[in-house]
Order: structure tokens, then sequence, then C-alpha cells
């Protein structure tokens, strides 16, 4: 008799335990906050910068950039992307 969980993927394991959603959403905000800080870098741009062309607040732009803060919404998003002269693609796999 095969023990329990073995064989099954860690997915698996996140879906059965109601976990998946949330690690999911958690590593495409790490994504996404790393890709700005990192564009951000090349060309130059700070926080300060950031918040100016966004017309939002230096604390806005600290939320967007947390790898944590999921509740970012695609509209804030876009608006990074946009503030930096970049397009948001976002594609379903």
């Amino acid at each position: 008799m095969k023990p329990q969980g073995i064989g099954t993927n860690f997915d698996d394991f996140l879906e059965a335990e109601g976990m998946l959603a949330e690690a999911e959403a958690v590593a495409i905000k790490r994504v996404i906050a790393y890709q700005l800080e990192e564009t951000m870098k090349k060309e130059h741009i700070t926080k300060t910068e950031m918040a100016k062309r966004m017309k939002t607040s230096r604390s806005a732009i600290d939320r967007l950039l947390d790898p944590l803060n999921t509740s970012i919404t695609l509209a804030t998003i876009e608006s990074a992307v946009n503030a930096m002269g970049k397009r948001l693609q976002i594609q379903m796999v």
C-alpha cells in the first residue's frame, strides 16, 4: 500500500490544503514586483519619480514593489507599466 501523499506533486498538496490560489498569487506578484523593480533600475527611475509619473504616493509604490502584497489591482500594475513607457501583456496558459 502506497503512503498517502507519496507520488503527488506539490501543486496537488497545496490544492488539497486550500492554499494553491494564494501560493500562485504570491508567486505572480513576486515576478511582477521583480520585473518592475528591475525596469526601474535599468531606466534609473526612483520610487519618488515613479510616484510622480503615476500620480500616486511613494507608499503606494512601496506596496506595488512589495513581493508579498497581493492586493495590488490590475489597474495599478497597468499604470506602473505605462509610467515606464512599457505595455502590459498577460497570458493564460
